[in-house]
């Protein structure tokens, strides 16, 4: 995707073909959650401006739409903690570089919490919201 301004006219073309809306129903979610699958198969050096606005856009419109319609059931810290290490194929000695190693393995069992400065850290590294911690 190339640094280059808008191309309004081009713009409004792929918006005509794609009627991105406040999504209401899970037949709309299912058609752009379409829409942005067929933009990232296309390889990012030959996707334009516009489509890549297009697909932040189309990101933006689903991602509200899973938090409202389908979020996620709240799970206590430790145990978010520990699935991430596993979805990640991490250890927990991966987590020594943001939390002290006495703490690792405390916190994993639950006998102690995780502090918001340890939240924040954690969520750098992981790269997911911080909220999941607290």
């Amino acid at each position: 995707m190339s640094a280059s301004l808008l191309d309004e006219r081009q713009y409004r073309k792929l918006l005509d073909v794609t009627l991105p809306v406040a999504i209401r129903t899970e037949e709309e979610y299912h058609r752009l959650l379409g829409a942005a699958a067929a933009l990232m198969d296309k390889p990012e050096d030959e996707m334009s401006e516009e489509e890549g606005r297009l697909l932040e856009l189309l990101s933006i419109l689903i991602d509200e739409y899973e938090n409202r319609a389908h979020p996620l059931p709240k799970v206590k810290p430790h145990k978010m903690l520990a699935y991430l290490l596993e979805e990640k194929n991490m250890k927990p000695s991966d987590l020594w570089t943001v939390l002290p190693k006495s703490r690792v393995s405390e916190i994993l069992n639950g006998k102690r919490s995780i502090s918001k400065a340890q939240a924040k850290q954690l969520a750098e590294l992981l790269r997911v919201p911080v909220d999941l911690f607290l």
